[in-house]
């Protein structure tokens, strides 16, 4: 009987304990939790969270069966939070990269007009020391030659050749009348005739063709990787700038902020659940993937073009060295020079023609003729070769060039080498952005996490790879289709990498 009896009496027990449990638990369960965490992300006003949960709450992203600490206003402001905060989270990863290039485009700028203002004054203190005749009216076609110098490294659309000829037709006149002819006096309107003929009559032999040949390549490269790090500049803006579509913030809220409804303020979602949200909400940022690692790649053979043995100082210190090389071989054959302009622009009624003299100018030594009534067509006589190469020789060899080890354009080999070594850790960031904000503090693993749905021990959805393509598959966030400033973005840097020609001469730049 007792037997009989027993059972009843421990399932009766069993049950009021039960009950009384439950009773004082849903008693006791409040949002206080919740409160909290909202005040503490400032996610809106406290008067909108409950003070114990609601069972007829009609929510649009955190439904579930049961009571809710949430109400449709608090949801509202979870959407607008989630998104400040996903695009605050972008912008800190993507902030280093972005001041890595900035700043190193501006490092490297900062030496090329070093080098160029290094160079200018090389040039000007050769005409100011050595050419002193023509120097005072050289010295604006000297700042001008530079400027567009600069203009073209900062990646102005100019031609190179254009203002290196421009250089060397406004000098030939200065060198014709107060080197080679200096008892002539000013060009006068012969000069503009000097100017317009000086390709044909080729006064300085190879030299400036030599000198554009090789600025082209050195500062070629130099503009090249300045445009190339502005236009990476310009996609990481479009990046931190990035819209998210109505899926992905529903996505996003689900995976950051539903288990607050439910009083869990502090469960963390599951490493492949926040992959799979991440990765479509960032789908159409990771197709910059393979684009970006092409151009990381570019960047790389301009920064080794640019500053591998030392191409662009030289280019540049060797400018001095060109245009001395170009007046004295205008000098070395000043009476066939004075020849050809004759039958080219006409006699000077003040022109010598007969006899070649040294100029007494004890700055430089040129040849000069002292008559002035041959006819055109008289060729006037040439001394020997070897006599004017001797009058000349001491300039040639006063210009040799020492370079120290530590001279301050050498440091355009560091900058390269510090860029390089940072550059390529980036060389896979749109790839990895997703796994970065995930790795952050919005997952840990732990024994239990948030699935979305619930708490689970481990997540059993399955988890996509990066791109458009693969989310098809993606159980969390639907993409319809591509984001337009971005798959823009991505055109552009394609083209950009196309536009990008590196052969064995060095990167050039062509027409973007």
């Amino acid at each position: 009987m007792s037997r009989r009896i027993c059972p009843r009496v421990n399932f009766y027990w069993i049950f009021s304990v039960l009950f009384l449990v439950k009773v004082v638990d849903v008693g006791a369960y409040s949002c206080h939790e919740v409160k909290t965490a909202f005040q503490v992300r400032q996610i809106g006003p406290l008067k909108w969270v409950p003070e114990t949960p609601g069972t007829d709450v009609e929510l649009l992203v955190c439904k579930h069966q049961g009571p809710s600490c949430c109400t449709r206003k608090m949801e509202e402001s979870y959407q607008v939070a989630v998104r400040r905060e996903t695009l605050q989270n972008v912008r800190s990863y993507s902030f280093e990269l972005k001041y890595l290039i900035s700043g190193h485009a501006t490092a490297f700028q900062d030496t090329f007009q070093y080098l160029l203002s290094f160079s200018q004054g090389h040039l000007s203190s050769l005409l100011e020391d050595t050419y002193s005749p023509l120097s005072r009216e050289a010295l604006p076609h000297v700042n001008a030659l530079f400027s567009s110098l600069s203009l073209y490294i900062r990646g102005h659309n100019l031609s190179l050749e254009a203002a290196i000829t421009r250089f060397y037709d406004n000098l030939f006149p200065l060198v014709y009348v107060r080197l080679v002819n200096p008892g002539m006096g000013a060009a006068g309107k012969r000069g503009e005739c000097l100017r317009a003929t000086r390709q044909d009559i080729n006064p300085f032999g190879h030299h400036p063709d030599t000198l554009a040949q090789e600025l082209r390549h050195a500062l070629g490269a130099g503009r090249a990787l300045t445009l190339a790090l502005a236009e990476g500049t310009e996609v990481m803006n479009a990046t931190e700038h990035v819209s998210l579509t109505k899926e992905c913030l529903r996505g996003l809220t689900k995976m950051q902020y539903c288990s607050h409804c439910r009083g869990l303020t502090l469960i963390k979602p599951c490493m492949g659940y926040c992959l799979n949200v991440m990765r479509g909400c960032l789908a159409s940022v990771a197709e910059l993937d393979g684009p970006w690692r092409r151009y990381v790649a570019a960047l790389e053979e301009l920064t080794h073009t640019v500053a591998g043995q030392h191409s662009l100082e030289l280019a540049l210190l060797g400018v001095r060295g060109h245009v001395n090389e170009a007046i004295l071989h205008a000098q070395l054959h000043g009476p066939t020079l004075t020849a050809t302009v004759n039958k080219v622009c006409g006699l000077s009624g003040k022109e010598p023609t007969t006899s070649v003299h040294t100029d007494p100018t004890p700055e430089v030594m040129t040849p000069t003729v002292t008559s002035s009534t041959a006819p055109p067509s008289v060729v006037p006589s040439i001394p020997p070769q070897e006599q004017l190469m001797g009058n000349l020789a001491h300039l040639r060899s006063s210009f040799a060039l020492k370079h120290s080890r530590n001279d301050k354009p050498r440091i355009l080999k560091k900058i390269s080498r510090e860029f390089l070594s940072y550059v390529q850790r980036y060389k896979l960031f749109f790839a990895v952005l997703p796994e970065m904000l995930c790795e952050g503090e919005t997952v840990v693993e732990d024994f239990t996490c948030w699935s979305g749905d619930g708490v689970v021990e481990s997540y059993k959805g399955k988890v996509v790879g990066n791109g458009l393509q693969a989310q098809k598959q993606n159980p969390e966030v639907k993409v319809r289709s591509p984001n337009p400033e971005l798959a823009e973005v991505k055109d552009r840097l394609e083209r950009f990498n196309q536009s990008l020609m590196v052969d064995q001469g060095g990167p050039t730049m062509i027409s973007l």
